[in-house]
């Protein structure tokens, strides 16, 4: 299933996956399009922005006679991403205080209420 997430949370998605391994754009979006609709136009702000915050900076490797430009996360990043998965956990936490004291009877398809 996929979800829609807010810009911090799109940072963070953005920044754990360059935990794991640095990427370059086209795959990054692959990657991220795995979990959640992003459109490869879409990851390029979000990219420019982190790099202008110092959260991750860049380097090029040639590639079929072109440059490729690999994102790596920096500490501040790291620390940036660790705002966010506390931010992710109080959030989710919250919510499921709500959610698990639902409960709801299953209705007859097409039934109003």
């Amino acid at each position: 299933m996929k979800i829609a997430v807010t810009a911090d949370l799109m940072d963070g998605v953005v920044l754990a996956l360059l935990l794991q391994e640095d990427h370059y754009g086209y795959s990054l979006t692959q990657d991220i399009q795995q979990v959640i609709t992003i459109s490869e136009s879409t990851i390029y702000p979000i990219l420019r922005r982190l790099k202008k915050h110092g959260y991750l900076t860049t380097y090029d490797v040639p590639y079929a006679g072109r440059n490729r430009r690999y994102y790596q996360i920096t500490d501040a990043g790291r620390m940036h991403l660790q705002r966010i998965v506390k931010m992710w956990n109080d959030y989710k936490n919250s919510l499921d205080t709500v959610f698990t004291q639902v409960n709801i009877e299953p209705t007859e398809e097409g039934e109003e209420g």
